[in-house]
């Protein structure tokens, strides 16, 4: 029996292409002017510090952190310090309405369905608790937070590593093999399901989706999206 649900959002609750078209130019084309103007801020003084340790400098500039910041934007670097800044200035572009955040539908009516039957929600992903709170407040259906009890980021551990997954276990104060988690990417299901959770694997591209619908031997439950998710009769 489901207790709770863990979402991952990136292709999974939402298209990839906002948050790489959208979201991580506007940071990149931000982090100059915003680390000049909040250098001495104690949150980027800690993060800029991180991100000094990353690489191993013991002197730098501002225009310096900045180099290296959006280099870790353009290759994607899942890195925490980068996270925690992207958040801070995107918080910016919300409230100035500069953008909202994209929900597939079909995920938007699985969410509120599964919430309108009292199953906690969770999400998990790369992105700052900041960021991710900021991402379901201001999307085009409005402000989604009700719909969420907790929120997981990379400070818990490595989306890829089976430990974060009994970190979270953890924190929600459920047995893994009472939670489900979805997600698009094989290596984040792989590992929830060594630690017993039940997982969803959601391909919404038709190719990728029939490709692994051939290849798959493992156990997730595939879908292509959350229209056909069975949380009552999951596969394991």
């Amino acid at each position: 029996m489901i207790k709770a649900i863990l979402t991952d959002i990136e292709g999974t609750t939402s298209s990839i292409s906002f948050v790489h078209d959208v979201l991580f130019p506007y940071a990149y084309e931000k982090m100059g002017d915003f680390l000049s103007q909040h250098w001495h801020d104690e949150t980027v003084k800690n993060a800029v510090g991180e991100v000094a340790k990353i690489e191993n400098l013991d002197s730098y500039t501002p225009s310096q952190i900045t180099s290296i910041l959006q280099d870790w934007i353009k290759c994607d670097r899942k890195l925490t310090p980068l996270k925690d800044l992207q958040g801070i200035i995107w918080e910016t572009g919300y409230k100035n309405q500069d953008f909202c955040s994209h929900i597939y539908e079909d995920a938007y009516e699985k969410l509120k369905l599964w919430h309108s039957q009292n199953i906690p929600i969770y999400i998990y992903s790369s992105g700052s608790i900041h960021a991710q709170k900021l991402f379901f407040a201001h999307t085009q259906y409005g402000d989604l937070s009700y719909l969420f009890s907790g929120f997981f980021d990379t400070n818990i551990g490595n989306k890829k590593e089976p430990n974060s997954y009994e970190k979270i276990s953890q924190s929600i104060g459920l047995n893994p093999n009472y939670i489900i988690f979805l997600s698009d990417v094989e290596a984040e299901v792989n590992s929830a399901s060594q630690v017993q959770m039940k997982t969803v694997l959601v391909a919404r591209d038709l190719q990728t989706f029939n490709q692994l619908n051939i290849e798959q031997q493992t156990s997730h439950q595939l879908v292509k999206s959350f229209a056909e998710i069975n949380i009552e009769n999951n596969n394991k």
